[in-house]
């Protein structure tokens, strides 16, 4: 009853604050004529050519995500925004490396009794991207969660010396943590990086579920290189040190933890009502891998509109989607080209409406405008990490960034949902812009989706600037305020399928709205002379 209380108290909040901030938005009569040229029939075209068959899905690497590079830098050269990547250019090149793991077996000693463990049953080890070889032994402790927080009240490392140890990790997060700082400490390559600060070599994660089988990693394990050969970007490497990253199943996980007294049954609930459970375990493991490579060259594409203030041009607000999708897959109904019209060619379609709407606009905002389209995302927001890690602009002259990933426009836009909002100053933006256009603001209504790290903005926000995505929001002009419904059958049909093509279910009017809204987000933020801040004593503060 407490829970449901402080949700209802948390929405009663945002509607309030919505409106408190309605009456702050002056527009010229210049940027609102603008606004109401972003045309439902462009956005319908730029989606059309993105998701057609030609493209063969813009898998990155491949002639067809060349071909969506190609469109949107010359959209964009038509909207007299200028190339901001590397040497003038309108590109980051984005070396993406696909490992594969070869012979790779994992032992126990000092194992449980009666445990005969099997590769791809009971475990699997992931390639590693930077050493071909691998030979590793350690003692294995379990870490809960694999979270350090303790000014959240949650420590798993506390008391713990893992120093040279394998540790064995159980995805998941306390109760009482919030939707999105529960998906960023679960997050893997969060967990890597916690697992290496406290001097971990090696992070087993641990399935809580009975049911579930260990991951299948044959079509291979994405990272992203930088020019010196080392990993940048990867959601299963951190570095050298932590050489093993694999999974167990349940029955295995069971059987470790029974060895040190300890009852699955009991830990879960226990780890879940915040009580920290970890132990040091009495088997080690010896593992001993080996990965092959291949290279694979992709592109963000970055372009710059800039402001009028002589100092705040300086400063930038980004505009970003992802510009891949899946390639071509396993066919579905005799369609193997995964065409991504919603995810991500409608997204694409809106940043490409935003620029347009600035090229109507004479007076520039005070800051800069930074576009960016990036690769990989649908491989882990590869594209948007390397940006945000190696940005082709000073990293703190980006004071925001806009995220605009699959708005799925299927029906009317009434009311949205603007993730990662919550942690910054950036919620008064997304009130103020939301009210102006008659929108309702809504708490997150999936948060177990961890929708908000699972998108490009997240990148962004782990390099310590605030970000934002906008998804939509439950309200129906029916009153029965039941979209998630709606959406739910949707996703079942299209979601990363190949049937996600021009002939599905479409509401160009409402992407008309998501280009408007998250153009006016950023605009607010770019004539603001104070740059966002995030809340105080936020979890992503000290990023």
């Amino acid at each position: 009853m407490i829970k449901l209380y402080k949700h209802l108290l948390s929405a009663a909040l945002l509607l309030s604050a919505t409106g408190s901030f309605a009456q702050q938005v002056k527009l010229s009569t210049e940027v609102e004529q603008a606004m109401q040229q972003v045309s439902p029939d462009d956005i319908k075209a730029h989606i059309t050519y993105l998701a057609d068959d030609k493209l063969k899905g813009r898998g990155p690497g491949t002639e067809g995500y060349q071909m969506a590079v190609d469109y949107v830098v010359g959209q964009l050269k038509g909207l007299d925004v200028k190339p901001a990547g590397e040497n003038n250019t309108w590109l980051q090149t984005v070396r993406l490396r696909k490992a594969f793991i070869g012979d790779a077996n994992l032992t126990l000693s000092d194992a449980p009794a009666n445990t005969n463990i099997s590769k791809g049953k009971d475990y699997v080890i992931y390639p590693n991207p930077l050493l071909p070889k691998v030979s590793i032994s350690a003692p294995l402790a379990f870490l809960g969660y694999g979270i350090s927080e303790p000014n959240l009240g949650y420590d798993d490392y506390a008391g713990l010396d893992v120093k040279g140890k394998i540790v064995i990790i159980t995805r998941g997060a306390p109760e009482k943590f919030s939707s999105s700082v529960s998906a960023h400490v679960m997050n893997a390559s969060q967990i890597l990086k916690v697992a290496a600060q406290h001097g971990a070599v090696g992070v087993i994660m641990a399935s809580a579920d009975s049911a579930a089988r260990v991951p299948n990693i044959s079509r291979g394990v994405y990272s992203i290189m930088d020019d010196k050969g080392a990993v940048s970007v990867s959601r299963t490497f951190y570095s050298k040190q932590i050489s093993l990253y694999a999974s167990i199943n349940y029955a295995l996980f069971k059987a470790l933890l029974q060895q040190a007294d300890k009852n699955l049954q009991t830990v879960l609930p226990q780890l879940k009502a915040g009580q920290p459970s970890s132990a040091l375990l009495k088997a080690s493991v010896g593992a001993s891998l080996s990965s092959t490579y291949q290279d694979i060259l992709s592109y963000n594409v970055i372009g710059k509109i800039e402001g009028s203030d002589p100092k705040l041009k300086k400063e930038y607000v980004v505009h970003s989607a992802h510009l891949d999708h899946l390639g071509i897959g396993t066919p579905v109904q005799g369609d193997s080209i995964y065409n991504g019209a919603h995810d991500n060619a409608s997204g694409v379609a809106s940043v490409i409406s935003i620029a347009k709407i600035y090229h109507n606009i004479k007076l520039k905002p005070k800051r800069s405008i930074l576009v960016v389209l990036v690769t990989g995302e649908e491989l882990g927001d590869l594209g948007s990490n390397y940006f945000a890690k190696h940005p082709t602009v000073p990293v703190k002259s980006m004071v925001a960034d806009v995220n605009t990933d699959m708005p799925t426009i299927i029906a009317p836009l009434l009311s949205i949902t603007a993730l990662g909002a919550e942690h910054s100053s950036l919620e008064k933006n997304v009130a103020q812009a939301a009210a102006y256009l008659g929108l309702d603001v809504e708490p997150d209504p999936e948060p177990k989706q961890a929708r908000f790290t699972r998108s490009d903005q997240y990148s962004f926000v782990l390099e310590g600037i605030p970000a934002l995505h906008v998804k939509y929001g439950a309200k129906t002009a029916d009153g029965k305020n039941n979209l998630n419904d709606f959406v739910a059958t949707w996703r079942a049909k299209y979601y990363h399928k190949p049937q996600d093509d021009i002939n599905g279910i479409f509401d160009f009017e409402a992407g008309k709205k998501y280009a408007q809204l998250n153009f006016l987000i950023g605009y607010l933020v770019a004539q603001d002379p104070a740059r966002p801040t995030w809340n105080t004593g936020d979890i992503f503060a000290t990023k």
